[in-house]
């Protein structure tokens, strides 16, 4: 069964829908994050939770 971490994004209203883009793109090719969820409230502020696989290394004899 895969097991992941999880990082979560807290980014205010005023932010764009590009800077929003931009901030998240980066996360996901350069830190191999990839979008889990994202909830934006009412006053246009947005939570994000981004994922990504925790690879254990197995010990080979």
């Amino acid at each position: 069964m895969a097991e992941y971490e999880y990082e979560q994004l807290w980014m205010p209203r005023g932010t764009t829908r590009g800077d929003a883009r931009r901030v998240l793109t980066d996360r996901a090719e350069y830190g191999h994050w990839e979008l889990a969820r994202l909830r934006l409230y009412p006053d246009g502020s947005r939570r994000v939770w981004l994922r990504r696989r925790v690879i254990r290394a197995v010990r080979t004899a």
